[in-house]
């Protein structure tokens, strides 16, 4: 069965200029990794799942950013991709800010090849507010697209 996901890209204008909300995924393997290693928010659905909530879900369990408050058409849709490996990511996007404190409640746990033990780590390490031009550079390729249909939107 093909996996779906589903996220939220916050933005503000700042002086004129677009800044995006973006991630850094959080554990060992993406420890001292830049460009093409940063994300948006997002998770895979719980079964049922409407879209949206699923976004507004996984936005607040990685950063503790909750706008299960705004109202649905605050929110604009950026559609979907389907990457490589054959995940449907959906993506919303929505004006906002953020405190700058990272207040997320989820983990990952993998197990370390050479020990065998378990290690837990936050999902997500960093997170900020970028130039969509430093976005590019910074987020996964996949993801891109999502950001030139923000700029389209928004004009």
């Amino acid at each position: 069965m093909k996996k779906t996901s589903a996220g939220i890209l916050i933005y503000k204008i700042v002086e004129g200029k677009l800044k995006v909300f973006i991630v850094h995924p959080g554990g060992p393997f993406w420890k001292g990794k830049d460009e093409k290693s940063w994300d948006f928010p997002k998770g895979e659905l719980d079964e049922g799942e409407d879209l949206l909530e699923a976004g507004i879900r996984e936005l607040k369990e990685e950063t503790g950013i909750d706008f299960s408050n705004k109202k649905r058409e605050e929110f604009l849709s950026l559609g979907n991709i389907v990457r490589k490996d054959g995940k449907t990511v959906h993506i919303f996007a929505i004006e906002g800010d953020w405190s700058g404190i990272l207040m997320g409640s989820s983990y990952v746990t993998v197990v370390d090849g050479k020990s065998g033990k378990q290690i837990r780590f936050l999902e997500v390490d960093n997170a900020g507010f970028f130039s969509v031009e430093d976005a590019r550079k910074k987020v996964f390729a996949s993801l891109v697209e999502f950001l030139d249909r923000l700029e389209d939107k928004l004009k």
